[in-house]
């Protein structure tokens, strides 16, 4: 069931904003603002002050669509926590077998190199001429 703000705290986030969306900082008309849960009713939050921002329409309906979007997951993984969804198997697969190519260049064995020598000794001038 979802819990609406009472009209006191409704006036107090109202009060609070001064006359400015809370988000955009748009100037808000008289009878334009809309007092949203900052968390969602749905996913713990409460009907406090703490809890309320007022927010032009285009604000509440963008945060409103992500809020769908969270509640959803969360619905989700709940489901697939509590057992209600099966989780997704892997489908097994015969297989391919390696091709001649590949098999034969797997097989070889590769030789390794000599070591570089990071570092030369200088020469001294005997070495030179």
């Amino acid at each position: 069931m979802r819990r609406n703000f009472p009209r006191k705290i409704k006036a107090a986030a109202i009060a609070r904003a001064a006359g400015h969306c809370e988000k955009c900082k748009a100037a808000l008309k008289k009878g334009e603002a809309e007092v949203d849960h900052i968390l969602p009713d749905i996913l713990g939050g409460e009907p406090v002050l703490a809890n309320a921002q007022v927010l032009c329409r285009v604000c509440h309906k963008e945060k409103t669509a992500g809020d769908i979007q969270r509640t959803r997951k969360a619905d989700r993984q709940r489901d697939k926590d509590t057992g209600a969804i099966a989780p997704k198997q892997k489908i097994p697969g015969r297989g391919f077998g390696l091709s001649e190519h590949k098999a034969k260049r797997l097989s070889r064995t590769k030789q390794s190199l000599p070591p570089k020598r990071l570092f030369a000794q200088p020469l001294r001038a005997e070495e030179i001429d």
